[in-house]
């Protein structure tokens, strides 16, 4: 129950704050252009979030599917094969670390889903 009160917390504040995003219930599509040091690399991430008036559904990142994630006051936090990955939707910012050899960050466009 918990969980689904912070969701519902959190649904209204991203509602409120992210505009266009997530106005409506949804999939919603994201482009992260992911800066990872110490490599000087950069690699386009596709985060894709199924959305309805209370609560992230599901979340996919490259076309995996988490075992879970989390919701965060502004965003969600989930891993992917050793990568734990925060997403900041409001500001649209990616954030990783590969279990402290390697990290990540980077900006989020919405794109057509």
């Amino acid at each position: 129950m918990r969980k689904f009160v912070h969701a519902v917390g959190w649904g209204v504040l991203c509602l409120a704050a992210c505009g266009p995003l997530l106005a409506a219930p949804s999939k919603v599509v994201l482009s992260c252009a992911v800066a990872y040091l110490p490599q000087r690399s950069t690699w386009v991430r596709e985060v894709r979030i199924d959305w309805d008036k209370k609560t992230i559904r599901s979340l996919h990142i490259d076309g995996l599917q988490p075992h879970g994630f989390s919701l965060i006051p502004q965003g969600v936090m989930t891993a992917v094969d050793n990568e734990r990955i925060q997403i900041d939707l409001v500001t649209r910012q990616w954030q990783s670390d590969f279990r402290g050899l390697a990290t990540g960050q980077g900006r989020c466009e919405t794109v057509p889903g």
